[in-house]
């Protein structure tokens, strides 16, 4: 997100800590949440005029603030990195911790946190266990005012075992193959925070995803260890060159991936403004380029339907491992859909890339808590193939249906939450294909330009937000007069 040339002041070296950790503050020093004031004083008043109250004073960041320098050693498969993080409290109350998500953490001798320190060089308060670390700053963070945050630690990067099959364990896409090495959720950073329930941070389930991420400006530079080992980098923003390294810089994104390859084979194309680019192995360079061509002109077709695509970059990867996965300006393609690619758009390829692309809109800018209301992006993704058929593919449209949707007879409601859905199928039944439907008879039901007009709306209402059922329900009933009551009866458990 958006940091000035990476620089830390002080590292203080510390024992290693690995799984679970806890240290103490060393001193009662209140200095380290004072990075910015929290209010102005107010200029003197007349004796005879009541003292008005202190205004606060804006922050400078309208969103976290992540640093990082990453030193990737892709022969031996570990890294070194050092992270800055500058986060402002913009939630308006005390904070008496920071919760942070630490996903490395989850696989065992994999994370190594070699230092955390305040921006004065002391060091906090803090536990560690699993994905939680736990920061606790005297005093507590008062409201806008904002603590920086340095960390130092070590990756080593997991094995993705070959064998894994996505209907029964969840697949895995941290770590590295033969072939690449697939650095997604890292690093430690923040989650969202809710006045109402804390800090959001799901445990994970064996299907679906977990995390929910708040928006944040990344500033990122990456060099290898060893240059003669130097990998082709397929990134979430356009690289920069920076003396030994390489900059990248992503502004109100959700995460920063990377996937890196010594065999990576790269084909670009534009859509308007947007770079999209595919990185695929050799002997699939007829389904690379299938898959640049379907992201292209998705990025056009929602761009057109929803509102501007939000990065200046849009990379596309063939995963070596068997599933989908969207990220920030990035997303995976399962190295089977590449395997199948029969030369024409009627496959998984095609239709995964137009769904992946849509969670640019559908995840990346309007997110969701993806654990209780996945339904949120998952619908919106799956019927976004819909909407790609038709203005792509037209005679193709009914295909798209009985082959991606109503071939699995889909039952279920739509708003059900991952761990409550039964398994694989039965989830993605509910959320995905049962969604689809409902928001085709929606459609029928209010007309196309109610319908855009709403997602539209929809999209630049909640840019940056972690959106909720009520407020895709609040912002649709501005759009239309229409009774949709026996959709919401039909398709969903709740009542919204």
């Amino acid at each position: 997100m958006h940091l000035r040339r990476f620089f830390l002041t002080t590292l203080i070296a510390s024992l290693l800590i690995t799984a679970c950790a806890e240290r103490t503050q060393p001193s009662a020093d209140s200095s380290a949440t004072a990075a910015l004031p929290s209010a102005t004083a107010a200029q003197a008043a007349p004796t005879d005029a009541p003292t008005p109250e202190p205004s606060p004073t804006p922050l400078p960041y309208q969103r976290p603030q992540y640093t990082l320098q990453l030193t990737l050693d892709y022969r031996f498969k570990k890294a070194e990195v050092v992270e800055r993080i500058l986060y402002p409290n913009l939630t308006g109350v005390v904070l008496d911790k920071l919760v942070l998500a630490v996903e490395p953490n989850l696989w065992s001798n994999c994370f190594t946190l070699k230092s955390i320190t305040l921006e004065d060089g002391s060091t906090p308060s803090y536990t560690l266990d699993g994905q939680r670390l736990e920061i606790r700053p005297v005093g507590g963070l008062q409201p806008n005012t904002a603590l920086t945050l340095n960390l130092q630690f070590s990756l080593a990067i997991p094995q993705i075992p070959s064998d894994l099959d996505p209907n029964k364990v969840r697949p895995q896409i941290f770590g590295f193959t033969a072939r690449q090495i697939n650095l997604v959720d890292w690093y430690p950073f923040v989650v969202p925070y809710d006045p109402a329930t804390g800090w959001v941070l799901h445990d994970p389930w064996y299907y679906g995803e977990h995390l929910v991420y708040p928006g944040a400006d990344f500033d990122v530079q990456v060099k290898p260890a060893d240059p003669a080992y130097a990998p082709v980098l397929a990134t979430s923003a356009p690289s920069e060159p920076d003396g030994e390294w390489t900059r990248y810089r992503l502004t109100a994104g959700r995460s920063f991936a990377i996937s890196a390859s010594t065999e990576y084979k790269v084909a670009s194309a534009e859509a308007g403004p947007v770079k999209v680019y595919s990185y695929y192995f050799a002997f699939n360079e007829a389904a690379g380029q299938a898959a640049l061509d379907a992201a292209t002109k998705a990025v056009g077709i929602f761009s057109q339907h929803y509102g501007p695509y939000p990065h200046q970059k849009l990379s596309v990867v063939q995963g070596d491992f068997n599933d989908g996965m969207e990220f920030s300006g990035l997303f995976f393609l399962s190295f089977d859909f590449y395997n199948l690619y029969d030369g024409t758009p009627k496959g998984y390829l095609t239709i995964v890339a137009a769904h992946e692309t849509s969670h640019q809109w559908w995840f990346e800018t309007v997110a969701n808590d993806q654990a209780t209301q996945p339904w949120l992006d998952e619908s919106l993704a799956t019927y976004s193939e819909r909407v790609f058929f038709e203005s792509a593919y037209p005679d193709l449209v009914p295909w798209w249906w009985a082959y991606r949707v109503d071939y699995y007879q889909p039952e279920g409601y739509v708003d059900i939450p991952v761990a409550d859905s039964g398994g694989f199928r039965p989830y993605t039944n509910a959320v995905y294909f049962r969604g689809a439907h409902f928001l085709e008879d929606l459609r029928t039901r209010i007309g196309d330009q109610a319908f855009f007009g709403f997602l539209q709306d929809y999209y630049q209402q909640e840019d940056g937000r972690i959106a909720t059922s009520a407020d895709f329900f609040r912002i649709l009933r501005q759009h239309t007069s229409a009774d949709f009551s026996d959709l919401l009866k039909a398709y969903f458990e709740n009542n919204y």
